[in-house]
């Protein structure tokens, strides 16, 4: 225990330290600072384990998950490549162009307005629990009906943040449109839309990390023998707890990098916004 009370008195020193006014703006900071608390963290779980000699059944050691995680490479490739680049980010795309579209054509018609959007928080409010099986009942084992369920899932966030992004230009800047003699079509590729992209991006946003949830979850209702879900749910049936640690490492880090690029690419897209000036 002694061990662990430095190792806390000595990342809050790093902290401090890091937190001066030398160092407090600059950027790598922001990287450093994180990566010292997981550290602080990693190695609290490493002793608390030991000290107290918690079975592995019930909480492996960071260490044993690292060595798990090396020899089942092959493996956790099989099932990332199955879960995120088939399941996930095929069914995000999907649901995202699909939704943006469906913005674009609800914001065209009133009728659509009324009717579509009270629909989509309904289905929105869904559990995944209670669709995903009926998904993949219609669509097979493998990664098809998982895109299903996160197409379902990331739909109408998508939808309603694209929406609302259309609707965010004011008056004067439609009417200046209309000086200009724009037409419909050249107002929502020259005006609307670029000031609707912090709007998509927000919905873009809460999508990656549903969409890697919804993959998952799915998995746990029928699946080929790969897949993070099915990895999982068999994990904890056979105790093989240190893999489903590994598992849940790889949708970790893949839920952070996927979140991440989009952020990056907001970044990018939106420079002109407030929200992005430094």
């Amino acid at each position: 225990m002694i061990i662990l009370l430095l190792v806390w008195i000595t990342g809050g020193l790093l902290n401090l330290w890091l937190a001066r006014p030398l160092w407090h703006k600059k950027r790598i900071v922001h990287l450093i600072i994180p990566i010292i608390f997981g550290t602080m963290v990693m190695i609290s779980w490493e002793l608390l384990v030991k000290e107290f000699n918690v079975s592995p059944v019930i909480l492996p050691a960071p260490t044993t998950i690292a060595q798990t995680f090396i020899e089942s490479t092959d493996i956790l490739i099989a099932d990332f490549t199955q879960t995120v680049l088939k399941g996930a980010l095929s069914g995000f795309f999907i649901g995202a162009i699909v939704a943006i579209g469906t913005a674009v054509i609800v914001d065209r018609w009133l009728f659509l307005q009324r009717g579509l959007l009270p629909i989509g928080n309904f289905v929105a409010a869904l559990p995944i629990v209670g669709i995903a099986p009926i998904l993949v009942n219609w669509f097979g084992f493998d990664w098809q009906s998982k895109a299903a369920v996160v197409v379902v899932m990331v739909f109408f966030p998508i939808l309603v943040n694209s929406f609302q992004g259309l609707r965010a230009t004011n008056s004067i800047q439609r009417d200046l449109m209309f000086t200009y003699a724009a037409g419909y079509l050249q107002t929502l590729l020259k005006l609307r839309l670029p000031a609707a992209m912090p709007f998509i991006f927000n919905g873009l946003k809460i999508a990656t990390t549903l969409a890697l949830i919804g993959a998952i979850v799915s998995e746990y209702f029928g699946s080929p023998t790969r897949g993070m879900g099915f990895r999982i749910s068999t994990g904890v049936g056979a105790l093989t707890i240190d893999l489903v640690w590994a598992e849940i490492v790889v949708a970790a880090f893949s839920g952070s990098v996927f979140f991440g690029i989009m952020v990056l690419i907001e970044r990018k897209v939106t420079f002109w916004h407030p929200s992005q000036r430094q």
